[in-house]
């Protein structure tokens, strides 16, 4: 395979549109004029910009990954995907019936249409009738065919742009980190408010080495006031 072949664990820059197959709706965009229709004209909203992601490792639905295994750099792609292999079938038991008491004990009025948060799952209001209200956690996008557009514009070598990507997918927070290529390692620098994230990074330790072959180093800010606390232990009385 060249290098303009796209393999498992590159990472590659694309601009892609997903629309609803049957109604042409967009419902998510990296290119400007789509955002402009999706947040209906109002572009100082819009911070349009390519999407950098690794093949293969769940940054991107797993047909549209698995799509793109094998395909060439600079080129445009458009997929159609199933309901079962983009957001899954309707699940009827993902429907639920909910006492309208448990909105009023929270100064909530329910209205058919709203999109409300429940213990971190988002479900929408079907209807509202006789004290029971009937929320649907399905995904909006479940049970629809799905039209991907993909322009893949690059393939992705700078590992700093690589971590970065991974950082923003897994961690979602502005963390500060250095890359040291000579030993291979990602230095991630925390700020004391954002310590309490490192038992949580940890945990992704493997999954950098295996996608991007480098260490991950936790240890400076800490391994410093350790190695200032020893040396104040340890200093001898003049």
């Amino acid at each position: 395979m060249t290098n303009n072949t796209i393999q498992k664990n590159d990472f590659i820059e694309v601009d892609f549109t997903g629309r609803v197959k049957d109604t042409g709706l967009v419902f998510d965009s990296t290119v400007k004029e789509e955002l402009q229709k999706l947040h209906h004209g109002h572009s100082h909203e819009i911070n349009a910009k390519p999407f950098v992601f690794s093949i293969g490792n769940g940054m991107f639905l797993p047909s549209v990954d698995e799509f793109l295994v094998g395909k060439g750099i600079g080129k445009d792609y458009t997929i159609e995907l199933l309901p079962e292999n983009a957001f899954g079938k309707r699940n009827t038991q993902m429907v639920k019936i909910v006492p309208l008491k448990h909105f009023t004990q929270q100064k909530i009025n329910p209205q058919t249409g709203m999109s409300l948060n429940f213990d971190g799952n988002i479900g929408k209001i079907l209807s509202v009738s006789g004290g029971r209200v009937t929320v649907d956690f399905n995904n909006p996008l479940s049970g629809k065919e799905i039209v991907y557009t993909i322009k893949v514009i690059r393939k992705v070598d700078d590992v700093s742009q690589k971590v970065k990507s991974l950082n923003d997918f897994l961690f979602r927070q502005d963390f500060k980190f250095s890359v040291d290529k000579k030993n291979k390692k990602i230095i991630f620098d925390l700020e004391e408010k954002q310590k309490q994230f490192s038992q949580f990074i940890e945990l992704f330790r493997e999954k950098f080495k295996e996608i991007i072959g480098y260490d991950l180093d936790l240890g400076n800010a800490d391994n410093k006031e350790e190695k200032t606390q020893k040396e104040k232990v340890s200093k001898p009385k003049k």
